[in-house]
């Protein structure tokens, strides 16, 4: 187990979401409206262990996405969860204004290139997701992560649950974890030949590493909040410490 209490400073992006509801009752119905945020547990847990964290919801992208790339250059680690390449790829001024803006995705590249650490966690927009919306297998990340995304689709549900498992050889992130969690479901991908698989779900991978050029990558392929992302899982005592451990990895390149 990796034992780290230096500071790290990252930058969270995603795991944010509006909700519009229609209530229907008889002849009369009325609409109404909520603002949720899925990464709230753990960015409390981080912060109390020494992590700096810039937390940047998904609608804050469109419009506040760094314009240079020392803006990237100061954080340890970029984590992207649940949240689709669309949002990167299309901001406001671009999208409405027909501006030209430096592409996001490429910036995350070249910040992972130089050194950087880049974390993706699943969900239903994280690498292809639900219908495919999330499409990270057709922007510039799918050469930085360290799997291979299908074509669709790719998400594998699972409502009586599956439980994670360790490699034979536990990697050094989770080495010495117990009482293996159990999720509710999970991005499906294939780890890219020279990537290291540190946990399996249901004989796909679910934490995996790779390298690219000078800086780390890993993949989480289920949630790191509800719903694949069970309160077993979540209140599993190793929980913390394995996002710590995770992060303080990719790093450390």
């Amino acid at each position: 187990m990796i034992a780290e209490t230096s500071y790290l400073k990252i930058l969270f992006i995603g795991e944010s979401w509006h909700i519009h509801m229609i209530h229907s009752k008889g002849y009369d119905s009325f609409t109404s409206s909520k603002y949720e945020e899925g990464a709230t547990f753990l960015l409390e847990n981080l912060r109390k262990n020494n992590v700096s964290v810039t937390y940047m919801p998904a609608h804050q992208v469109q419009i506040s996405f760094p314009q240079e790339q020392a803006e990237l250059e100061q954080y340890d680690a970029i984590v992207i969860s649940d949240i689709g390449s669309n949002t990167f790829l299309l901001q406001n001024e671009t999208f409405y204004q027909s501006k030209i803006k430096p592409d996001a995705l490429d910036m995350i590249k070249e910040y992972v290139k130089n050194g950087g650490g880049l974390l993706m966690i699943g969900g239903y927009l994280s690498f292809m997701g639900i219908e495919a919306k999330a499409n990270y297998k057709n922007t510039v990340l799918a050469e930085v992560l360290p799997v291979i995304m299908p074509d669709g689709d790719d998400r594998i549900e699972k409502p009586a649950g599956v439980y994670a498992s360790p490699v034979e050889h536990e990697h050094e992130t989770v080495l010495g974890f117990s009482d293996w969690p159990i999720f509710l479901g999970y991005n499906k991908a294939v780890a890219k030949e020279n990537a290291t698989v540190a946990l399996t779900i249901n004989n796909d991978p679910l934490l995996v590493y790779g390298r690219f050029e000078n800086g780390r990558t890993a993949c989480f392929m289920s949630d790191c909040s509800p719903h694949w992302g069970s309160h077993e899982f979540l209140n599993w005592k190793y929980y913390t410490p394995m996002w710590l451990n995770i992060l303080h990895y990719i790093a450390s390149s």
